[in-house]
């Protein structure tokens, strides 16, 4: 059965494993080649079932360990043209290695992966619907400034969504981050909002997309807590019942064994 895992997630570190245990992708490498490999073990999972690794961006946190984790176990890199010329001119990519340019859609081995693109500031960032062997569909999306009508059309149609939940606006207006980076996080090139982000699942919810988990996590403007009931409160109000009507999980900041079955 295919299920997605989320490895790791937050302002240190990004990936999320997708797939069945034979066969499967990852989104993001953000963390360390060995902290990977290990986080792929403690969950029962084998990098030799990993067919690719599919790259947001080039922000540091999404893919920190992508050079030395493609080279180690020969793995092909896709991700659009701007975001694999910054990876390149950050040297993060193994330049002996396949990285191959991600237009719109492609099929690999028994899967599908469909590239949608993201308001973001990176030199070209996207968020990915992975459909899996057994064919239902999957999408990760953080890293927003908002949600986009092509981003909200992909994730109606999925069995499971990974939607960010970054910041508590009021805790990241009173918070220490200095006044830039607070007007940058809220801008649409940003991230989005606890706020922003039940709302949208309200909609999912709504259209049928029942199974959700809450990704991105800022450890300075958020807590896991706050964000579930934001979340929580406002299916509620939409006549949304909370383990009864929808599911909703919290992706971690560190490894644990978190496997949801989709």
């Amino acid at each position: 059965m295919a299920r997605v895992v989320p490895l790791f997630s937050g302002s240190k570190g990004n990936c999320y494993y997708i797939g069945t245990a034979a066969e499967g992708v990852l989104i993001d490498a953000g963390r360390s080649c060995k902290q990977i490999e290990m986080a792929m073990e403690a969950n029962g999972l084998s990098m030799k079932s990993v067919a690719a690794v599919f790259v947001t961006h080039e922000h540091i946190d999404h893919c920190q360990g992508l050079r030395v984790l493609t080279k180690k176990n020969k793995l092909p890199v896709f991700a659009s043209a701007g975001t694999l010329n910054a990876l390149a001119a950050k040297n993060y990519l193994f330049e002996g290695g396949k990285n191959e340019v991600i237009t719109s859609e492609i099929a690999l081995g028994n899967m599908k992966i469909q590239r949608v693109n993201t308001s973001h500031d990176a030199a070209e960032s996207c968020c990915y619907r992975v459909t899996a062997p057994d064919g239902k569909v999957a999408m990760i999306a953080t890293d927003l400034g908002f949600v986009s009508e092509p981003i909200r059309a992909a994730l109606a149609r999925c069995d499971f969504v990974v939607l960010e939940s970054n910041h508590d606006v009021d805790m990241l207006r009173t918070g220490p981050y200095p006044y830039p980076l607070k007007r940058r996080i809220l801008s649409d090139i940003g991230h989005l909002s606890n706020d922003a982000c039940a709302v949208e699942l309200a909609q999912l919810v709504g259209s049928g997309t029942c199974r959700l988990m809450l990704g991105h996590l800022s450890e300075q403007n958020n807590t896991p807590q706050l964000a579930l009931r934001t979340a929580v409160a406002e299916l509620g109000r939409a006549g949304m019942k909370f383990k009864s009507d929808y599911t909703l999980d919290i992706a971690p900041y560190n490894p644990t064994i978190k496997s949801v079955i989709f």
